[in-house]
């Protein structure tokens, strides 16, 4: 049975959407990954496209002031003008923006860091240009809003809790319209040797055919690799013509940690986010009528799991939803395979893997894992993301 939009309370409509990543080219759309290894940093990493980042890299000669700014602020500044032309919205109308990054001007930093190493003495633009709040702060001057601006950082869940802050604030009456987003731009030695130092880090040589063994539930071995990219999505409340898709259902927990990096061994935090996403857009049917939970688990076609790579962050994401769907398990899929681990985007570039797949009603597979039977139709898919501290957030989409 389809979700009737009409019938969804609190729903939100997708009018626009833009991301960047290392799979920016056709081929690397069609079951190629879009990792390469760096000979300089020793490790496979996911960077964004030569001709990509020269487009991106073009937005300094624009203004004066854009001159000066980090990486990860660009690359915010070249989806959100993307997102906001494909959802119609014009410099200086009304909407809130919410812009994170996990690490946020990491480039910027390390340079002003050696600066101040070599001179002892720091340049004057460095705290300007790296405090986090330049993410939003700058997109919000380039697209001329008139709305807050919000720039926040919860690892590897920040895009995706940028969204849940869409979605409250939209909820809320306190807006109409959200753009909501992540960017990160951590391909650095120091930021790399970080994961290496936590033992998370794929090893595998040049020659690799999949470097990264994003939901292989089999590897031996950690396999995370690193990528740089960014995504933003325009929001609006209620049904809209205009719709990609609709926001169903939106979940969020955070659980009790026994180590800084890790979750538990049946990830409760990514328990509960699920649940909550899908009793909030299947509590009841287009009657009226109060399903069971397992009756609202079997409307859920797929899952983009956060899947980092790693063995211990792929398990626990797996159990948890076998916890939550039992044997029926809807198709499960992930991104990072393909893309690397893009840390405080992550989570908006696995919706944008949510959003292809309605759109063109096609099972995005992962190589090296055992071939899924698809549905005939796609029509809800929920998508995971999990950072550091144990918190994790569930959004349920569903076909416009």
């Amino acid at each position: 049975m389809q979700i009737k939009i009409e019938d969804v309370k609190h729903v939100i409509a997708i009018t626009g959407m833009a991301a960047i990543s290392a799979a920016d080219t056709t081929e690397n759309q069609l079951g190629k990954h879009a990792l390469s290894y760096d000979g300089q940093l020793e490790a496979w990493v996911g960077k964004l496209p030569s001709a990509l980042k020269t487009k991106v890299e073009a937005i300094r000669t624009e203004n004066r002031n854009y001159q000066a700014l980090d990486a990860s602020v660009l690359y915010a500044m070249y989806v959100s003008r993307l997102a906001t032309q494909q959802a119609g919205w014009q410099q200086g109308s009304d909407f809130g923006i919410n812009m994170g990054s996990s690490r946020g001007a990491t480039q910027l930093f390390e340079q002003y860091f050696e600066h101040f190493l070599q001179h002892h003495k720091s340049e004057p633009l460095a705290s300007p240009t790296t405090t986090l709040g330049n993410l939003s702060s700058w997109v919000a001057q380039d697209l001329q809003n008139n709305g807050p601006d919000i720039s926040h950082s919860i690892t590897c869940s920040t895009a995706l809790h940028a969204m849940l802050n869409g979605v409250a604030w939209l909820q809320a009456g306190m807006c109409d319209k959200f753009l909501v987003g992540g960017s990160e731009a951590a391909l650095t030695p120091f930021t790399i040797a970080q994961m290496k130092a936590i033992k998370t880090y794929s090893r595998a040589s040049a020659d690799a055919q999949f470097p990264c063994l994003a939901s292989n539930l089999d590897k031996t071995e950690n396999t995370m690799v690193l990528g740089e990219g960014a995504a933003a999505v325009c929001l609006e409340k209620g049904r809209n013509e205009n719709a990609l898709a609709y926001i169903t259902g939106v979940g969020y927990a955070t659980e009790k940690l026994k180590h800084a990096v890790s979750i538990s061994a049946e990830g409760l935090c990514f328990q509960k986010s699920m649940r909550m996403a899908i009793e909030a857009a299947f509590g009841t049917d287009q009657d009226g009528q109060i399903l069971t939970f397992a009756e609202m688990t079997k409307k859920v076609d797929a899952i983009v799991m956060h899947a980092p790579g790693t063995i211990a962050g792929d398990k626990t994401e797996y159990l948890a939803i076998k916890k939550i769907f039992g044997e029926r398990l809807p198709l499960l899929t992930t991104n990072k395979w393909k893309i690397g681990h893009t840390f405080g985007a992550s989570g908006l570039l696995s919706f944008e893997t949510a959003m292809r797949m309605l759109q063109h009603n096609e099972y995005e597979e992962v190589p090296f894992i055992s071939a899924q039977e698809s549905p005939q139709n796609i029509k809800n898919i929920l998508v995971n993301a999990v950072g550091f501290g144990g918190n994790a957030v569930s959004i349920l989409i569903s076909k416009a």
